[in-house]
């Protein structure tokens, strides 16, 4: 996965736009409107994690397109297997950010500060 930062602003515009139209709730619709000046703190990190998490899920599942899956073929355990891989990706990816985090979110937590000067 070729990796520059063009594609991490992409994903990021992804997040944007998939974790809008998932929720209801106001942190959605900051993220809507993308008037982060009127977030509290706590709201702006959680954006962050969420964004960390989200980007590590998206590296889980390229690397998982590298591994052979010819031996799990027949329909039915193919299914399953895809759908609990899919859960345990962003489980994993959620548990990650939470306790061993990359430091992305903190680092994209204080440009946002900065940039928004809260």
């Amino acid at each position: 996965m070729d990796l520059n930062f063009s594609s991490i602003s992409d994903i990021y515009n992804k997040y944007l736009s998939d974790s809008a139209t998932k929720e209801s709730s106001s942190l959605s619709k900051l993220n809507a409107s993308r008037d982060y000046s009127k977030a509290t703190d706590d709201e702006l990190m959680d954006v962050c994690k969420k964004f960390e998490a989200y980007f590590l899920e998206q590296c889980f599942k390229e690397m998982t397109k590298t591994v052979g899956t010819e031996e799990f073929s027949s329909g039915a355990t193919s299914t399953l297997i895809d759908y609990y891989k899919d859960e345990m990706i962003q489980k994993i990816a959620s548990d990650s950010t939470e306790k061993n985090s990359l430091g992305l979110a903190q680092t994209l937590y204080e440009q946002m500060k900065r940039n928004y000067n809260l």
